[in-house]
């Protein structure tokens, strides 16, 4: 009585990777069953044999694990001591690289192949290799003696993985769970001569049964009948490999914020310019003050200076005969008097504060100047004298406006201007302290 055998393989080869199955071998001595990677076209005449197995054989379910290549083919094989594979399963492994082949049960690796025999696949399988599962008797010179009371045996598949390789990493590209009752999509069935000729591969001994795939070794006359194969409690798989990825560096908070320079607070008199917040002077730089011109006696004076560097607003002169009108102060000019001096005038520096518009002096009008960035200064009108829009340094150019009730002074000052020119006296007052 003839035997009829089972494989199941996928259609699609692949390149270097990791291959991996979950799987419960048949028992019996003279059947074998296995899990191998095979380059298609390696049985033909003058062709390089490229093939990596899991093969159990024996009475006592050993397994033996091969690396076959050359031309002509020749075989590397294994033992290693395992325990269960044909009671439970288990999951099997190959690391396909360009540097090594590994085989490992159960996520320990238990063979590794370098040098020449990694050579072989690199330079020989380029167009990759295919996964291949299938159950058949073999003989005395291997597998064992095959008994036909023993039939029917079984192999089981709870899953299939790949893995593809990418410096020194794997990922997985796909994965089998053997869900549907027919053969999956990517999948096909052999249909050929085992080994030795003792059996041939039959379709109908290939199920899929609770998410199982059962590869069967019967006789002739009774294949298709799986049976329900053995609940596999473990479904995991290996994740992609490789470097552990890193976890990112840990996120600083960002830098400290800087809250920003507290500005000076308060008055400052005598024409220093209180700092307003942050880095912000409360005027321009420079003398803020208007250039008066020299039109005699009582003039204001040369290009009074408005204050230091950051005064709030613009400095001013002082008065027409009697001196300067007034100390020059931060946030706003000084109050200007036409006959006497103003006064000090004390403001707030804040912000780049703004001076506020300052009082007339005694006798003249307020004249309205802009004074500077940092605020408005007023400067009244200086009887005898004229008063110009000089250029002024950081501060803007100013106008004066008469007013109406200084006009007999102004009158005045002009003709005893005109009689000391005529005595060939002419004095420039000098710029006011500050």
């Amino acid at each position: 009585m003839g035997m009829a055998s089972a494989e199941l393989y996928g259609t699609t080869a692949h390149d270097y990777g990791r291959f991996e199955a979950r799987i419960q071998f048949a028992p019996g001595d003279g059947v074998v069953s296995s899990f191998f990677l095979w380059k298609d076209g390696s049985d033909a005449a003058n062709a390089y044999w490229n093939e990596l197995d899991y093969e159990k054989v024996g009475a006592d379910c050993h397994m033996q694990i091969n690396n076959i290549y050359g031309n002509p083919k020749s075989q590397h094989q294994q033992t290693p001591s395992l325990s269960g594979i044909c009671t439970g399963y288990h999951d099997y492994r190959f690391e396909w690289t360009p540097t090594y082949i590994a085989w490992a049960v159960d996520g320990k690796e238990i063979r590794r192949d370098t040098g020449d025999a990694a050579t072989a696949y690199a330079q020989n399988a380029t167009a990759g290799m295919t996964i291949h599962f299938n159950i058949w008797p073999g003989n005395s010179s291997f597998g064992g003696n095959i008994n036909n009371t023993t039939l029917p045996v079984h192999q089981y598949i709870s899953w299939v993985q790949y893995s593809s390789y990418d410096n020194g990493n794997f990922t997985v590209q796909w994965r089998e769970d053997f869900q549907t009752s027919g053969v999956p999509s990517g999948w096909a069935v052999g249909n050929w001569s085992s080994p030795y000729n003792l059996s041939t591969h039959n379709p109908a001994n290939v199920a899929f049964v609770n998410g199982i795939a059962v590869l069967s070794l019967t006789a002739d006359n009774t294949t298709g009948a799986p049976g329900t194969p053995p609940v596999d409690s473990s479904t995991g798989g290996t994740g992609s490999g490789g470097s552990p990825a890193a976890g990112g560096a840990t996120g600083s908070g960002g830098m400290n914020g800087v809250g920003g320079t507290g500005g000076g607070g308060g008055s400052t008199s005598g024409g220093a310019g209180g700092t307003g917040g942050t880095t912000r002077s409360g005027g321009a730089t420079g003398s803020g003050g208007l250039t008066i011109s020299d039109a005699g006696i009582g003039s204001g004076g040369a290009t009074a200076i408005g204050g230091t560097v950051g005064a709030g607003g613009a400095g001013n002169s002082g008065g027409a005969t009697t001196g300067h009108g007034g100390t020059s102060t931060s946030g706003g000019g000084g109050s200007g008097g036409a006959t006497g001096g103003g006064g000090s005038h004390d403001d707030t520096g804040g912000n780049g504060g703004t001076g506020g518009s300052s009082q007339p002096g005694s006798v003249g009008g307020a004249s309205v100047a802009s004074g500077g960035n940092g605020g408005t200064a007023s400067v009244g009108p200086v009887a005898g004298s004229t008063q110009t829009n000089a250029s002024t340094s950081g501060g803007c150019s100013c106008s004066t406006s008469r007013a109406p009730g200084g006009i007999t002074m102004w009158v005045g000052m002009l003709l005893g201007a005109l009689a000391l020119r005529r005595h060939g006296r002419v004095r420039r007052s000098s710029p006011p302290k500050t």
